[in-house]
């Protein structure tokens, strides 16, 4: 199998461990923040632990926010290269650039710092850390099976799968989570060992937790008449834009997190900290915004908020997550956009069930719809969202108003960043995979492992290539296709020298040409082999 890959049937089996192994690690890393929760905070129940830290000492609640962010700037400074934690964009490259592999020590450092963040007052989500820690298990078993591509794939896919499905007990979201987030396509046969690895992710949790819900809703949440569908089109567009906003303040913070990084030379295992002690000081007041947040959203789920509550709350938790994310603390963006939307969709039920009760249903159906908006819009996955929230809630009914919302959330927020959270953050890395495998594929390709040798024999071409390096016209080895065939536009040539680059002010060395025609050989060969991977 190590030799020559592993067949159809040794796969399903291969898929069935790595399933069982992700859903073991998505359980152990829930177990973990719940203990350490309920070490550090002293609550019995981490669910409740918004209501518990209200009566705890306000020094606690500062300190512990800063102990975590520098025990995980530690970790990031000493275990990655950047200090950056590992989430679901890296995933979603590996799984584009990278033959379905991602980087399993930092993989492994990112894990230890979100779990550490999650524990001790960071404000953001598990299911990005239970991601990529999915995605190193199965990173090292195609390693040791020597799988290819496709194989490597649609083993990333299978843990993926297990790791959400083991996290919110959603064995459909999660197999669609795969597909539509981390493979990007539908492919039949990557669909049965990613439903097998699911389903196996369900029953570890089932196992631990039981077959239950995450959150509990109102007894009154059915829809009065269909006349108030457009309110919840209505709500899918204001979801939309709370998602692109929520977004874009985090990379706002970001941002700013750099540019004073770069002005005040701010060592960068110490950014964590400082982001902490800012979390720390708006939990003294706020503690909902302490972890991943399901208690308040909850609440309003369940209509236990007023409106100055659900709006009030809904702006600080994104304040939180900004801080949070841009402090480079860790964790996901998943649980805190759909505590936002909850919040989003009960101030929005509020107003509209008051301005027209003769024709409304309850606040808290707004607030489910909302919260599957802002979910799906800030994942960019209005399917595999849509079915998680209905398998979060266990409510079937509602699924109209939920997904009329989705729909129109999804549309507005795609314009206004590049189609997700996880593909705009890839594309301010300069790394393009919103616009599909027609605009990644070139960056695959380097022009030293395209380009034509010099042929001794011919004296005539060496010179006619020296002539286009003294123009500036030349291409360096290391160099992607991406950056070469804008220059066949440009110049209308059908050859290009390439060379490599001296230090200092040495000319560079001639090597060879990049023909043209090989260019697009090569680019037309990994788009006919993508769109193969993608119908079979």
């Amino acid at each position: 199998m190590r030799h020559k890959g592993p067949s159809q049937i040794q796969f399903w089996f291969i898929a069935l461990a790595v399933g069982i192994a992700a859903g073991f690690a998505a359980l152990l890393f829930r177990k973990g923040i719940g203990w350490l929760q309920s070490t550090l905070y002293g609550v019995d129940d981490p669910r409740m632990l918004h209501s518990f830290a209200e009566g705890l000492p306000w020094f606690l609640i500062l300190v512990l926010p800063i102990i975590g962010g520098l025990i995980v700037g530690l970790i990031l400074h000493w275990f990655t290269p950047d200090g950056r934690v590992r989430s679901v964009a890296e995933v979603i490259e590996g799984a584009a650039l990278a033959d379905g592999r991602v980087e399993q020590k930092a993989g492994i450092a990112s894990a230890l710092a979100s779990l550490t963040t999650l524990s001790s007052g960071g404000s953001s989500g598990r299911e990005g850390p239970v991601v990529h820690l999915a995605a190193v298990i199965s990173s090292r078993v195609s390693d040791w099976i020597r799988a290819d591509g496709i194989t490597g794939r649609d083993l990333l896919g299978c843990a993926v799968a297990a790791a959400v499905s083991a996290s919110f007990n959603a064995p459909i979201a999660g197999a669609l989570f795969a597909l539509e987030v981390v493979l990007r396509h539908f492919a039949v046969h990557a669909f049965a060992p990613i439903v097998i690895a699911s389903v196996a992710g369900t029953v570890i949790n089932r196992l631990e937790f039981g077959d239950v819900t995450e959150f509990h809703l109102g007894t009154d949440s059915a829809l009065a008449f269909y006349v108030e569908l457009p309110a919840f089109l209505i709500l899918g567009l204001v979801a939309g834009a709370v998602a692109a906003l929520l977004m874009r303040a985090i990379f706002w913070a970001d941002d700013l997190g750099n540019l004073i990084q770069r002005l005040t030379g701010i060592p960068r295992w110490l950014r964590p900290a400082l982001a902490g002690a800012l979390l720390g000081m708006l939990a003294i007041g706020f503690p909902h915004i302490i972890g991943v947040g399901y208690e308040t959203t909850s609440a309003a789920l369940t209509g236990e908020l007023v409106l100055h509550e659900a709006i009030v709350f809904a702006l600080l938790k994104g304040i939180a997550v900004g801080v949070t994310i841009a402090g480079r603390m860790g964790g996901g963006v998943f649980s805190p956009s759909l505590m936002v939307g909850a919040l989003t969709g009960l101030a929005f039920g509020i107003i509209a069930t008051s301005l027209f009760p003769d024709v409304s249903g309850s606040a808290t159906l707004y607030a489910l719809a909302g919260m599957g908006a802002v979910a799906a819009a800030v994942l960019g996955a209005p399917i595999s969202t849509t079915l998680i929230v209905f398998e979060l809630t266990g409510d079937w009914q509602t699924g109209i108003a939920v997904m009329v919302s989705v729909s129109m959330s999804t549309a507005v927020a795609s314009r206004m960043v590049d189609r997700s959270f996880f593909l705009t953050l890839l594309e301010r890395r300069n790394i393009h995979l919103a616009a599909g495998p027609q605009a990644y594929l070139l960056a695959m390709f380097r022009v030293g492992k395209v380009m034509r040798g010099l042929d001794p024999d011919r004296d005539s071409e060496a010179e006619a290539l020296l002539t286009l390096i003294e123009q500036g016209i030349y291409l360096d080895r290391h160099a992607t296709l991406e950056r070469a065939l804008p220059v066949f536009e440009r110049t209308g040539l059908d050859r290009i020298p390439v060379v490599t680059l001296a230090p200092g002010d040495a000319p560079p060395a001639l090597e060879g040409a990049l023909y043209h025609v090989d260019a697009l050989k090569a680019y037309n060969r990994a788009l006919a082999a993508t769109a193969e991977e993608e119908h079979s």
